[in-house]
């Protein structure tokens, strides 16, 4: 099956990639460096600076200061743009975080701490991560999450991508494959090696000079699965290809990542998940992006991306047996109900099919589930033949 890795292997995926350039409006060329819609240093700068304007107007008025953050958490404050995904609607609602409230005094404290910890990283040109900013006041955070979550509330507000922040935050996703490009800082990485995988980089804004010949990239939902493709061989056998996963939901950079390759690069991008709610899910965010970074979607979202499998539909056609079959929980098919409400399902009729056929049966599998036909099912088999007869949807 792996035999045959050249024009009848890529056949079906070629026209895939002429049809996505024709169908998005793009050429094949990539597009220039910086051309993301970074925001100047002095624009982050003044957006900070009207921020505590208006807190020192308010105090000046023997008034209590109020900071008002768009809701990021509500599906009614977000729109669906087949070629955007999901998108924070101009007419959003608001969260009012009140200085003199009990609730959310301490949250208003976070937020000055951090904004003045970013106006002395923009203007210095420094970076700081996360990680960072929660050690530099620990009493004051009390968990890692909290600055988190109060990092991408302050990028909704300012409306600045996190990125151009000067905050970077850890990387979780590993990346291989037909890829090299040169770090912000120069340093030049390779990720044709099949012995170590390159984890995604803290600063995908500042990755220049990227190189492949790669017809595809595959991103794959779970780290076992991402590591058995790299133990068979899986890039070498059906290079030129690129291989990608986030460990489960994907964090920024993961998904920054994706975008970058296909900006850079126009090739067919799929998604290799689990047939279940939580797989499907998480591909939806790789396509559509989510609620809470709605307020982002130009940057991160690849409405393009294909689901090569696992389909529900293959686990019939495959015979997969039936004690590699998990049934569906109570939470499952909450969350599957919950899919195909999504805005962005009557744009994908044929992912509904795939959805409605997994409620029917009220079974999920792993991709694992696949070892159960044989062993190297996967590699040898149903990844090469999906890829050379286009069995995506």
């Amino acid at each position: 099956m792996m035999a045959s890795c050249g024009e009848q292997l890529f056949s079906e995926i070629d026209q895939l990639r002429v049809q996505l350039l024709s169908s998005v409006g793009v050429t094949t060329e990539s597009q220039p460096e910086g051309a993301e819609g970074e925001i100047c240093q002095g624009g982050i700068l003044s957006r900070i600076e009207s921020v505590i304007l208006g807190i020192v107007t308010s105090l000046s008025k023997d008034k209590a200061p109020v900071l008002v953050l768009p809701n990021r958490s509500s599906w009614a404050n977000v729109s669906f743009d087949c070629a955007i995904g999901l998108q924070m609607s101009s007419e959003h609602s608001v969260t009012s975080i009140k200085s003199d409230c009990p609730s959310s005094a301490a949250k208003f404290a976070q937020i000055l701490k951090i904004l003045s910890v970013i106006y002395k990283l923009v203007q210095s040109n420094s970076y700081a991560t996360k990680r960072d900013i929660y050690y530099n006041d620990t009493q004051l955070f009390v968990s890692q999450r909290s600055v988190d979550s109060i990092m991408d509330d302050i990028s909704c507000m300012l409306k600045v991508p996190r990125r151009s922040l000067h905050v970077l935050s850890t990387s979780k996703g590993l990346i291989s494959g037909d890829l090299c490009y040169l770090e912000e800082d120069g340093t030049r990485i390779d990720c044709h090696s099949s012995s170590a995988v390159v984890p995604v980089s803290s600063n995908i804004s500042g990755i220049r000079n990227i190189v492949s010949s790669a017809k595809f990239v595959m991103i794959v939902e779970k780290d076992a699965t991402f590591q058995r493709l790299l133990d068979d061989d899986f890039c070498t056998k059906l290079s030129p290809c690129i291989l990608i996963t986030g460990k489960g939901v994907p964090d920024l950079n993961s998904r920054l990542m994706v975008r970058k390759l296909w900006d850079t690069l126009h090739v067919p991008i799929f998604a290799l998940v689990d047939a279940d709610p939580h797989g499907i899910e998480i591909m939806c965010i790789y396509k559509y992006g989510s609620v809470a970074m709605s307020f982002e979607a130009h940057s991160l979202t690849v409405p393009s991306v294909m689901w090569l499998g696992l389909l529900p539909s293959d686990l019939q056609r495959l015979r997969v047996p039936e004690e590699s079959l998990i049934p569906l929980t109570k939470r499952d098919e909450s969350k599957l109900n919950s899919l195909l409400k999504r805005p962005y399902l009557s744009s994908q009729p044929e992912w509904q099919k795939e959805m409605e056929l997994m409620q029917q049966t009220k079974v999920k599998a792993e991709i694992q589930s696949l070892a159960a036909i044989d062993p190297d099912f996967l590699t040898n088999i149903y990844l090469p033949n999906k890829l050379r007869y286009g069995g995506w949807v």
